[in-house]
């Protein structure tokens, strides 16, 4: 009586037309999902190659600013033990 209306084995939505086009979309969204990973998204630092900032590297960078003293800064630099 409704012959093939229901059959969803053609080329309709249900089909292979849909198949294909919802297997490349996986694939492509798959690929973009890796790549955004791998630059950046996840251990960005690692990697990239950069190190982390040191809290004596920062202290250093403050003084050259000029945000702190030199006081402050030589006692800031004996509580984290560092040298230089």
């Amino acid at each position: 009586m409704w012959g093939h209306m229901g059959d969803w084995s053609g080329w309709g939505w249900g089909g292979m037309g849909f198949g294909m086009i919802g297997m490349s979309l996986f694939w492509i969204l798959l690929i973009v999902a890796i790549v955004a990973l791998v630059k950046g998204g996840w251990g960005g630092a690692a990697l990239s190659g950069r190190r982390p900032e040191e809290p004596l590297d920062i202290l250093k960078q403050r003084y050259a600013r000029g945000e702190i003293e030199r006081e402050e800064f030589e006692q800031k630099r004996r509580d984290l033990g560092g040298s230089a």
